[in-house]
């Protein structure tokens, strides 16, 4: 692009004429960009959106008139039936296009500046066909770019080196029988594979889920809760990405027809590693490999970090420093209650106290806690875990899961013989917990003086604290979903808008939504009459308890989540 002499009149054509007679662009700030955009050589429709001189909504819409070129929205077509790959990334970024569609001999191509005639010509030439403009508004086709080289995945051996030097993966479990390692040596899939590894750790994912089909491969990480797709490696190489995932984990690579269990570690540091489970599942068209990451930074957030109100600290923090009693933590798998346990554990690890705790598996390693995975087939079960500790001068005991009677029964007299018990269930609410345990048949009596706490809990996504705003939701709709009348003329509720600091999508983190209930005499009562989770509810409510969806709206009026958010996780 040739730089205008500072003497040379500049005479307004195209796109810059247009902006400036619709009155969206003064004429002189019209002349300063095109030569900016000259002086930096990008195009005008760049300069005038990265330098937010105008919209890009407004490029668009203007641009669509001027040239007679159709306005297209690309969030809503389908991304992956696009021939992305029929076009160098490189070219497509140099050019800011996309391919969009290829019909007989044409190419439908996306782009945000329909004068750059030069990048029609050059991907005309370098994939053979006749090509044809769709104008994309620049900031969405920009992101729309990002997203389609994020997924396309194809050529394994182009992974960048410098994020993948250092690191150590291992597996944690025994070696094969023999002693000998599977050699598997396919460096493209090595690193590929350490790749999709670290880009979700560093994303902060919860899991990476591995998934072969009939036709397609595809990669998802679930992160804030939500799963996501990250990548779509080509089918064919199932078979070689199940067998270095299952070489990393130690598992028998050459069965593939019963599901296996496994652990791995990536040293990322010498301060920092990270665990993962790993689990396969033979499916239709080959196995299926689900990494659940287990980072211990993440049971050291502290008890400030998990969302707790005041009250509902205050409760939990009495009850785990009692000197007995039983704590129970309740909800749906990947509610957050390991992470729970895991908080009053380092809150109370201390060296004057004896902690012991059974687990399917022991998901983070806590020094200073005397860990055991149960296992079944060796007859080491919780219940026979929880009787070894009671022999073992223990002084408090974390059972992962409550399951049965007999780990039940065990639970609720080491609770009543002076030791402090924490434990899982699964359940929906508080009330519900104590129901549960009495249809498992454990005695009403025992229940009543045994368990101290409930937390039952969720997680939901936290807004971006960069994009948030302010939501137009009526009065009668806020009523509806549980505010009083009183506070909704002051309430503030706030929705998810969308940022670069948050990938687009309005939040960032989890926050954890908790109903707390500690046993009082009259709820002992209930329990002991042999009341059920209603009644139990009932007079939780009268105690001044506050159910899952009444503490999520104290999360939307402190702006924390939204209200969509909140009816999403405590749904009946």
């Amino acid at each position: 692009m040739a730089v205008p002499n500072s003497n040379t009149k500049i005479v307004l054509s195209g796109l810059a004429r247009r902006l400036v007679l619709d009155g969206i662009l003064e004429e002189k700030l019209a002349i300063q960009a095109i030569e900016d955009s000259s002086r930096r050589r990008v195009p005008l429709v760049n300069h005038l959106v990265d330098e937010k001189i105008v919209s890009a909504a407004d490029v668009g819409m203007v641009a669509s008139q001027e040239f007679g070129v159709p306005l297209f929205d690309i969030s809503t077509m389908d991304m992956e039936m696009a021939p992305v790959d029929m076009v160098e990334e490189k070219l497509l970024r140099k050019h800011h296009a996309l391919p969009l569609l290829k019909r007989g001999n044409r190419l439908y191509l996306a782009v945000s500046d329909p004068t750059n005639l030069n990048a029609m010509d050059e991907i005309k030439f370098h994939v053979g066909c006749n090509t044809e403009a769709i104008l994309v508004e620049h900031d969405k086709l920009s992101r729309a770019i990002d997203n389609a080289m994020d997924a396309a995945d194809t050529t394994m051996a182009d992974l960048a080196d410098a994020d993948l030097d250092g690191l150590e993966i291992s597996g944690v479990d025994d070696m094969p029988a023999d002693g000998n390692e599977p050699d598997i040596d396919d460096t493209p899939i090595v690193r590929f594979v350490n790749k999709i590894l670290l880009d979700a750790i560093n994303m902060g994912a919860s899991d990476i889920h591995f998934e072969p089909y009939e036709k397609t491969y595809r990669i998802r990480v679930r992160h804030d809760g939500i799963l996501r797709e990250v990548a779509n490696p080509p089918n064919n190489l199932s078979p070689r990405l199940s067998a270095r995932l299952k070489v990393m984990a130690r598992l028998d690579i050459s069965e593939k027809r019963v599901p296996q269990d496994g652990r791995m570690k990536m040293t990322l540091s010498k301060n920092r590693s990270i665990d993962f489970r790993v689990n396969t599942c033979p499916t239709l068209f080959g196995e299926k490999i689900v990494l659940r990451i287990l980072d211990s930074a993440s049971a050291k957030l502290g008890i400030d970090l998990l969302g707790y109100e005041a009250d509902q600290k205050d409760m939990f923090m009495n009850a785990i420093h009692r000197p007995q009693g039983m704590v129970l933590v309740t909800g749906p798998t990947g509610s957050g209650k390991t992470v729970s346990l895991y908080t009053a554990l380092n809150i109370l690890n201390t060296p004057d106290r004896n902690i012991s705790t059974a687990e399917d598996p022991a998901e983070i390693n806590l020094p200073g806690i005397n860990q055991v995975n149960v296992n079944a087939k060796a007859g080491l079960t919780f219940a026979s875990a929880l009787r070894a500790f009671l022999r073992q001068d223990p002084d408090i005991i974390m059972v992962g899961e409550i399951r049965d009677l007999e780990t039940a029964e065990i639970a609720v007299k080491a609770a009543q013989t002076g030791h402090m018990v924490l434990s899982t269930l699964h359940t929906n609410d508080a009330p519900q917990t104590l129901s549960r345990l009495a249809n498992m048949g454990v005695a009403p009596y025992n229940i009543a003086s045994s368990v101290t706490l409930i937390i039952a809990q969720r997680l939901a996504r936290r807004l971006c604290s960069n994009c948030k705003e302010p939501a137009d939701i009526p009065p009668e709709a806020l009523i509806k979903a549980g505010f009083a009348e009183d506070e909704v003329s002051s309430v503030q509720v706030l929705e998810p808008r969308g940022c670069d600091q948050c990938n687009n999508n309005g939040y960032k983190g989890r926050v954890g939504i908790y109903q707390v209930m500690s046993l009082s005499e009259e709820i002992g009562r209930i329990i002991m009459e042999g009341g059920n989770s209603l009644q139990i509810e009932d007079q939780a409510k009268a105690e001044g308890v506050r159910d899952m969806r009444e503490s999520g709206l104290w999360k939307v009026k402190e702006g924390v989540t939204s209200l969509e958010e909140v009816y999403r996780v405590t749904k009946d």
